[in-house]
């Protein structure tokens, strides 16, 4: 018997299998795997019929939605000391904006002249490194000279009242000129009257011609009119004053007292004379570039928002001058009463100075104007209840 007859032969147990067993086993196997390919069919369709609509779905979105737009980031900086009443004004306007807008306007506030004094301030906004800012006249004359009409007419102002009626009509034209060189008028404010605050006692002006006085660096117009009728000016950035106290290399501050409360300018300089030397203006500004790309729709929300905060920001410096005035008092403050004769001494000397100031600190047409509409405020008869 050859090899191959023995492998094949029905006699070799070893390797014969019977027919009815390997018919049972090919048919189980068989169903198995016809059952596994069944269930293995339906996930397959099962899954291809769920999931690749939703890829299809998602590629189609991906491609026809556009990205969300990232928040218009406007930075607004300022001299008004953080944890001030201006400073809190200013954070609600912040808040206010971000919920008018849905998000879409990001507001950011920079206080305490973080980012330099005011000159520096207009500097940075000429150049987009800032968008907005809240600033002084005098920071504001560096944009548009006719604003010291409002402030710069020292002991021309009778009255907080007068104030508001010079800039009630003068304001309108300011906001004109400013916004043809490119910025727009949020809102106007004041703090109230500014203060002398001293290292030492102050009555008459000859008392002040021998101290150091601060004065707003950037100015060399008004330098030069101080040191012309016998004062020391010290010009300054603001972040200076407080260190400049405090080392003597000024003598005297003319500031609000809120202004004085928030940054401890009292515990430098502890007299203050109260006398009402001016008042201090300012507005809160904006690039144009950067107004107008915000939704036309919008503006007018946002503009109405700015207006409350700075009726909200006079009327607080003006109600918590005499309330900070006391508050200093009770940590050492020495207030040195004014008569009517030193006042009018006072307004003698800031009289003199008023042809310098005519022309070079304040346009002279704006200075005259201003004058014009304080006296038709004084002439106006008074009310009687």
């Amino acid at each position: 018997m050859t090899r191959r007859e023995r492998l094949t032969t029905p006699h070799d147990t070893t390797m014969q299998i019977h027919p009815s067993t390997s018919t049972s086993l090919c048919s189980k196997r068989a169903c198995r795997l016809s059952a596994f390919g069944l269930r293995t069919s339906f996930v397959i369709r099962h899954s291809s019929f769920v999931i690749l609509p939703l890829l299809l779905l998602a590629c189609l979105l991906s491609t026809t939605l556009p990205a969300a737009a990232a928040p218009t980031r406007i930075k607004l900086a300022t001299v008004a000391p953080t944890g001030s009443a201006y400073h809190k004004s200013l954070l609600k306007l912040r808040d206010e904006w971000r919920q008018l807008s849905n998000g879409s306007v990001d507001l950011v506030i920079y206080a305490d002249g973080k980012l330099g004094g005011e000159s520096d301030t207009v500097g940075l906004m000429s150049v987009n490194s800032l968008q907005a800012a809240m600033l002084t006249a005098v920071g504001l004359s560096g944009i548009e000279k006719g604003v010291e009409a409002l402030q710069s007419i020292p002991m021309g102002f009778q009255s907080l009242d007068a104030v508001d009626y010079v800039g009630s009509h003068l304001q309108p034209m300011l906001e004109e000129r400013l916004l043809k060189k490119g910025f727009v008028v949020l809102a106007w404010s004041d703090a109230g009257w500014v203060r002398f605050f001293s290292r030492d006692p102050l009555l008459r002006p000859d008392d002040l011609k021998k101290m150091k006085l601060f004065t707003w660096s950037g100015n060399p117009d008004l330098l030069d009119i101080y040191k012309a009728t016998g004062f020391r000016p010290v010009p300054l950035e603001s972040a200076d004053i407080v260190p400049g106290l405090q080392t003597g290399l000024i003598d005297v501050l003319p500031s609000p007292p809120v202004f004085a409360l928030a940054t401890q300018t009292d515990t430098r300089a502890p007299h203050m004379l109260d006398l009402n030397w001016g008042p201090l203006v300012g507005a809160i500004v904006v690039r144009k570039e950067t107004w107008e790309k915000l939704p036309a729709d919008l503006r007018p929300k946002l503009l109405a928002a700015a207006r409350a905060t700075g009726q909200e920001i006079r009327a607080s410096g003006r109600k918590e001058s005499d309330a900070a005035v006391k508050a200093m008092e009770k940590r050492g403050l020495k207030v040195t009463p004014v008569t009517p004769e030193i006042e009018a001494e006072w307004r003698k000397a800031a009289e003199a100075v008023y042809p310098q100031i005519r022309g070079r600190i304040v346009p002279a047409d704006l200075f005259d104007r201003a004058l014009e509409l304080i006296k038709e405020f004084q002439s106006r008869p008074v009310k009687t209840d």
